[in-house]
């Protein structure tokens, strides 16, 4: 015997530790004789103690993360070869069995000289995969071979099937064929000690659906104690007689064994009989054992499968939710409408608006409800790339193409094959790369840069601009051409301020979107707080709107989002004529539209020296005077004085 610990996991892994006769602690001190470089262990994490007989037992140390054996947090634990003990990061392996090293891997050679004589089989003419044939060529009074024939048709069955619930109910079929049980369930749960998550059950004669009752006492010492349970008579049996649930579902005869996957319990099969000339026997006890074993890795894997899906399509959701467009107004209507009719389409649509209207999510949409909709979605935003790595980044290089292409790249174009491409911000590309995307556009071919033969790519363009591309081809600085590949379906995308009826629609979504995001409770919006937003211009359009309503969410302390809630900006435009904005808000605009008078009169109209004595940024002082609706005031003022500085606003 050579105990040792093998460090599988953590700082120290591959490390080889060999344990020494009686105590060795382990820990992050230095002065364990295990000292692990881990700040999530304790500085005496654990202890373990060899015995003179050779058995080595494992204590935990009061530490702060606790210590595992094989999954399961203990206090105190013998431990048997091969045991995984975790501490914090640090996982070990506990060895004491001399293993023979694993034979080097042999060189593999093809002959091709012709063979002389080839026999050809079938999976079907397999008689080890044919049950029924099987028990054919064996005698047929042989329990042994009719077990095996049984065993061999659950094997096959339960690693073809991958939903859950189908999987469970066709092996609950096949152990009725073997098992004279009444009733059966599967329970499935996270683990040792935790309650069952899946519960499935079926009774022998299939008709109605039947409450099946299963003894949770049972149930929970197999999965603790890792054992099967058979009760051939429990009516006589002094350890089963007294359990509640059996005797009140008059149950005659039962039998429990543990499903484990890799040591880690997942469940157990439960099957019990109420009729007396049913009783299970000991061959039953060793045929249901070696079924939970055959079965328990694919009712793992088909829980695991059927928790991806559900997840997936949570998230999925969650995505769509929040990637969708928001609005029930006329404009927004005609945007659905559009968007329904060209999505099916390979068209190449040109998206234009001001920032924050929601162009991506226009191009999400198109991309969602359209045939590539399972395909790549590719965004590439052309202004926050700098030109000298956009095209690299676009069309990909070859290795050595130039300093630093140490690696063959695809360029995002390539990557999005049989997808779509969104060219955000097209307004802005470069010169040089408007010559070259229009060739992708008129050939469906990229050239790597360094590369030598162009590469054919299946790709929908969708572009989007808040510039205007008709000035921008009239000044020169877009490519007309490529305007008109670009433009084949244009979309407008509505600034916020045209479409107002969406707000109160739009604040809501927000609102319940940021509540989960941020972990706070959703708020109603106050009447005064609505018609301020309504009321409001919103430059920034929807994505103002949308940071406006997260910062109300966490910054207000009330159960409502209020006035004050709201940002400067909102406050300071004018409020309609039908809502009565509180005291305090008027009076404090009224200040503004005073100081802001009485600043620009005194500089005689000079706006730079009116915010110098304001305080304030010029710039500043222009979006005051527009949100306070001051310009008619001020020219006013100015001309009551015979004096209109070039610098209004």
């Amino acid at each position: 015997m050579r105990p040792r610990l093998l460090v599988i996991a953590g700082p120290s892994r591959d490390l080889t530790i060999p344990l020494p006769n009686g105590e060795a602690t382990v820990g992050r001190d230095p002065a364990n004789l295990v000292a692990v470089v881990d700040p999530s262990v304790s500085r005496k994490h654990c202890l373990l103690r060899r015995e003179e007989d050779g058995r080595c037992q494992i204590k935990d140390l009061d530490s702060r993360n606790g210590t595992l054996v094989n999954g399961q947090a203990v206090k105190e634990h013998w431990l048997s070869h091969g045991d995984e003990i975790a501490t914090g990061d640090s996982v070990f392996l506990y060895l004491v069995e001399d293993e023979d090293r694993g034979t080097p891997a042999s060189r593999v050679e093809f002959d091709d000289r012709p063979t002389s004589e080839t026999k050809i089989i079938h999976p079907k003419e397999v008689m080890y995969l044919q049950p029924d044939r099987l028990l054919r060529e064996l005698p047929s009074t042989s329990q042994v071979a009719r077990n095996l024939n049984a065993l061999l048709k659950i094997s096959r069955v339960v690693h073809a099937i991958r939903d859950l619930e189908e999987l469970q109910a066709q092996l609950l079929d096949l152990i009725f064929e073997v098992v004279p049980a009444g009733r059966g369930a599967i329970l499935l749960s996270e683990g040792a000690g935790q309650e069952f998550s899946c519960l499935y059950a079926r009774t022998r004669h299939a008709g109605q659906p039947q409450l099946v009752r299963v003894s949770r006492t049972i149930a929970k010492q197999v999965m603790a104690e890792n054992v099967a349970i058979l009760g051939v008579d429990v009516p006589s049996s002094g350890a089963l007689r007294d359990v509640e649930s059996l005797v009140a579902s008059e149950v005659r005869s039962l039998l429990c064994v543990p499903l484990s996957v890799f040591q880690r319990m997942i469940g157990c099969i439960y099957l019990d009989s109420t009729n007396a000339a049913n009783r299970f026997q000991e061959e039953h006890l060793q045929l249901m054992a070696a079924v939970a074993g055959i079965s328990a890795v694919a009712l793992d894997n088909a829980r695991r499968l059927q928790w991806l899906e559900q997840e997936n399509q949570r998230l999925s959701t969650e995505i769509r939710q929040e990637q969708s467009l928001v609005g029930d107004g006329p404009r927004m209507k005609e945007i659905f409408q559009f968007l329904a009719r060209v999505a099916p389409t390979e068209s190449t649509v040109l998206i234009q608006g001001e920032s924050g209207t929601g162009k991506e999510l226009a191009a999400r949409a198109l991309h969602r409800n359209s045939p590539r909709g399972s395909k790549p979605f590719v965004a590439i935003n052309c202004a926050a790339i700098p030109e000298t790595l956009l095209e690299s980044d676009l069309f990909g290089h070859e290795r050595g193409a130039f300093t630093g292409a140490a690696v063959q790249k695809k360029g995002r174009l390539e990557v999005a094959d049989g997808g779509v491409v969104f060219l955000d911000e097209i307004g802005d590309l470069a010169p040089a790369l408007q010559v070259k995307l229009l060739r992708v556009l008129q050939e469906r071919e990229v050239e790597r840069v360094g590369g030598t033969h162009p590469i054919k790519i299946d790709i929908r363009l969708i572009a989007a601009t808040n510039r205007d591309l008709n000035e921008a081809v009239k000044k020169g600085e877009f490519r007309q051409d490529l305007y008109y590949r670009l433009a084949v379906v244009p979309l407008m995308m509505p600034p916020l301020r045209e479409r107002r009826e969406d707000i109160p629609l739009l604040t809501r979504h927000f609102v319940q979107k940021y509540a989960k995001r941020c972990g706070v409770k959703a708020k109603p919006i106050s009447r005064e707080a609505m018609a301020a937003l309504v009321n409001y211009e919103w430059p920034g359009n929807v994505r103002e709107l949308e940071n406006a309503i997260e910062r109300a969410l966490v910054m207000g302390t009330s159960d409502m989002v209020l006035l004050e809630d709201l940002p400067e900006s909102v406050l300071e435009q004018s409020s309609p004529e039908d809502v009565n904005e509180g005291k305090y808000h008027a009076s404090v605009k009224e200040l503004k539209r005073q100081l802001i008078l009485d600043a620009v009169e005194q500089t005689q109209g000079n706006y730079v020296e009116a915010a110098g004595i304001l305080g304030v940024h010029p710039n500043y002082l222009h979006r005051l005077i527009r949100n306070l609706g001051l310009k008619d005031a001020l020219h006013n003022v100015l001309r009551a004085r015979g004096k209109v500085s070039g610098g209004a606003a």
